[in-house]
């Protein structure tokens, strides 16, 4: 299995969309920020310098820039085939793994106070990938990347749609998105704190059906959005409730 910091080129094919996008993203670490205490947040924004989650939620999509980052790649997703279960992660790794490895190293602790910066940014990025339903993929298109669509009388394809195109279409901030949607009951909290990683990649699974559901000439717009909204804001919700649990689990003690 690969180490967590090797720089080693992996020969992949990769998502060429970003998780979420920048607003997605941010909307999960907004959120994360109002279920955490007072202590465990302070906690966090030692370590990352005074900035907020919110603000260091995409920094795993903005090092793509930099080759040296190539090998972590496929940490961004994984891969359950529509008729099977997850085979567990390939030698490179994938987003499931990737989860679990930072958690633990955290845990773990005795880390340079960079390293464990790096570590908890990279975390606080992939927990809001692995709730983006086309970030758990069926092996056969690249995470929809090439199932290519007319979006709104714009060529685009179906990842990009997920990713950024539902979001961007409600034309809101990200604090002003969380505040939408940033509404949950504490019953709900702990049920949603208590599932387990695999619990959360067999839910954006069990999504794909709704997200494939395609009019025959690939356009969508209004009535694509309107049925599948619901399921964008609710994987927000549930990745920011349960980013802030893994949070104080690490943080909190």
């Amino acid at each position: 299995m690969r180490t967590l910091f090797s720089s080693i080129f992996v020969v992949a094919f990769v998502l060429q969309s970003f998780g979420w996008g920048q607003t997605g993203h941010r909307v999960t670490g907004q959120i994360a920020e109002c279920h955490l205490s007072k202590k465990t947040l302070k906690k966090i924004e030692k370590i990352l310098d005074g900035y907020s989650i919110a603000m260091v939620s995409n920094f795993m999509d903005e090092i793509k820039s930099d080759p040296k980052y190539d090998s972590l790649r496929p940490w961004h997703y994984c891969t359950i085939p529509d008729n099977g279960n997850y085979a567990g992660p390939p030698e490179e790794g994938d987003v499931i793994w990737a989860i679990n490895e930072h958690i633990r190293i955290l845990k773990a602790g005795n880390l340079t106070k960079e390293r464990e910066a790096f570590v908890l940014k990279c975390l606080i990025h992939l927990i809001g990938d692995i709730h983006q339903p086309l970030h758990v993929g069926n092996g056969e298109d690249r995470g929809g990347n090439d199932v290519r669509v007319t979006y709104f009388w714009s060529t685009s394809n179906l990842h990009s749609v997920w990713d950024s195109g539902i979001i961007g279409k409600q034309n809101l901030s990200y604090t002003e998105y969380s505040n939408w949607i940033n509404k949950v009951s504490k019953e709900q909290i702990e049920k949603w704190q208590r599932d387990d990683i695999m619990v959360w990649a067999d839910e954006s699974k069990s999504y794909r059906s709704q997200v494939y559901d395609l009019p025959e000439n690939k356009k969508i717009n209004y009535r694509y959005n309107y049925v599948n909204l619901p399921v964008v804001n609710l994987r927000l919700l549930q990745a920011g409730i349960r980013l802030a649990g893994v949070l104080e689990d690490i943080y909190g003690k």
